[in-house]
């Protein structure tokens, strides 16, 4: 059965970040400066703090790729942390314990306290090394490498930002990514990207952070990608729980998500009109996309769009009121190296779940285990859709 898995390892001040992809394809070409791209796109962003001037991501390709092409076995990746020479004494896996080193005051809105008590720990260090963001870097690395399985299949991802600390862009602005590139906050409302530059610095000036919204949109998904036939197998949820995963995320929606709930049935549908002129070459267009590129958990050939609520980073420079579980005592939570705003990084993490998520789909719908058995495949898939909806 066809479909992409991997896994990540590491912790955010170890030696390194460890990834593993299995199901790629043969003969897909891939090297690491193309993952390079990713990873730094994540790395910036107007709000990030002081690890990102540390940290150069790299990922080094140590196994399933010979002369620039995959060999269709796992993909081993490893990025290792600049940072390390700075915790080798805290984090080494040989080391012994130091009572001074222990953290014991919870971060509220942080996976430190229940943990802590999940694990059995005294120690919140052993609990906030895997929980931190730093695994993203991880998972864009596995996401790029989806992500260039995808662009042989004409699909395309990119993401920009909504909204931070209330502050949205107009509903009028058009879309540009080329815009976006260049955004210090990947918006593309230069007028509102003022505003949250200084919603940002404001931030940073009391000791706080700030959350905010970015939508990911694919374009040149295919139909008939997930399926209806039982829970798991539907995309929208599989989406949903990928996106979902990303730290700090509170809220996901696809397509109109929830502005669907406040309008009626006959507003909210995206009706489906005769047209000979489709580009796709199918016999039917959409005016709309509220459903946002998936009906019945099965991609119906519209744009993919997602968007997703991140909650303000829970480190924050002034502290807030916490617990000391080891004496009991009232005291100001932990804090650690943090940044103000990843509205604009996780806006490409999403991009990573999301290519991961369909590469492992077109995967399962296409199978094979070449890049030439693939795309034949799905020439062959694409000619019977629109041969099936032919008129005599």
């Amino acid at each position: 059965m066809g479909g992409l898995r991997f896994l990540t390892s590491g912790e955010s001040h170890g030696k390194g970040l460890q990834v593993i992809i299995e199901g790629i394809v043969a003969d897909l070409q891939l090297n690491e400066a193309y993952i390079a791209r990713d990873l730094a796109r994540r790395q910036k962003g107007y709000g990030r703090g002081g690890r990102m001037q540390i940290e150069n991501d790299h990922a080094e390709i140590i196994s399933g790729v010979r002369h620039g092409k995959t060999l269709g076995s796992p993909i081993g990746l490893i990025i290792w942390n600049r940072d390390w020479e700075n915790w080798q004494d805290k984090m080494a896996a040989d080391g012994a314990d130091k009572p001074e080193d222990k953290i014991t005051s919870p971060r509220p809105g942080h996976a430190d306290l229940a943990g802590m008590l999940k694990y059995g720990t005294d120690d919140i260090r052993n609990i906030l090394e895997r929980a931190s963001a730093r695994e993203t870097a991880a998972r864009v690395a596995a996401g790029a490498v989806a992500r260039r399985f995808l662009e042989e299949l004409g699909i395309k991802i990119n993401s920009h930002t909504l909204n931070i600390g209330g502050i949205s862009i107009s509903k009028t602005t058009q879309i540009d990514m080329d815009t976006v590139e260049q955004s210090p906050l990947r918006c593309c409302d230069t007028t509102a990207e003022k505003e949250m530059i200084s919603a940002i610095d404001k931030a940073r000036e009391e000791g706080d952070t700030l959350g905010g919204v970015f939508e990911v949109i694919a374009s040149g998904v295919p139909v008939g990608l997930g399926s209806h036939i039982q829970w798991d197998k539907r995309l929208d949820g599989r989406i949903a729980q990928a996106i979902m995963s990303i730290h700090g995320i509170k809220g996901v929606e696809i397509g109109s998500g929830f502005d669907l709930a406040n309008i009626k049935g006959s507003q909210a549908h995206d009706i489906i009109e005769i047209s000979s002129e489709n580009k796709t070459g199918y016999r039917w267009q959409r005016p709309t996309n509220r459903a946002g590129g998936i009906e019945g958990g099965i991609t119906n050939g519209e744009h993919l769009v997602v968007r997703a609520a991140i909650k303000p980073i829970a480190t924050l420079g002034k502290s807030l009121p916490s617990i000391d579980m080891a004496s009991g005592q009232t005291t100001q939570a932990h804090y650690e190296r943090s940044d103000i705003c990843v509205v604009p990084a996780a806006g490409v993490i999403g991009e990573a779940m999301l290519a991961l998520v369909l590469a492992d789909a077109a995967l399962e719908k296409l199978g094979g285990d070449s890049l030439t058995e693939i795309i034949h495949n799905y020439k062959n898939y694409r000619e019977s859709l629109i041969t099936s909806t032919k008129y005599e």
